[in-house]
């Protein structure tokens, strides 16, 4: 499995929002596309909850290669 870096998460949060977009910009949407951009979604949201646990572990002086991806059941139950 290939190291998770800031980088490597923003990256995929940058490819998961061009797919989104792009998916918008179709228009009328399938029920494949809204089931896409539902699945997208919850990975945007474990990509973020990732890249903030990255970031305060650097800040409190802890490894950030700590920092798991959650599952998406926990990341989902957190109030907005």
């Amino acid at each position: 499995m290939p190291s998770t870096t800031d980088a490597s998460v923003l990256g995929r949060i940058d490819h998961l929002v061009k797919e989104e977009q792009e998916l918008y910009g179709r228009g009328d949407l399938s029920g494949a596309d809204q089931t896409r951009l539902d699945e997208i979604r919850v990975q945007l949201d474990r990509c973020w909850d990732l890249l903030r646990q990255r970031r305060a572990l650097r800040e409190f002086g802890k490894d950030p290669d700590q920092a798991r991806t959650r599952s998406a059941e926990t990341v989902e139950k957190y109030e907005q």
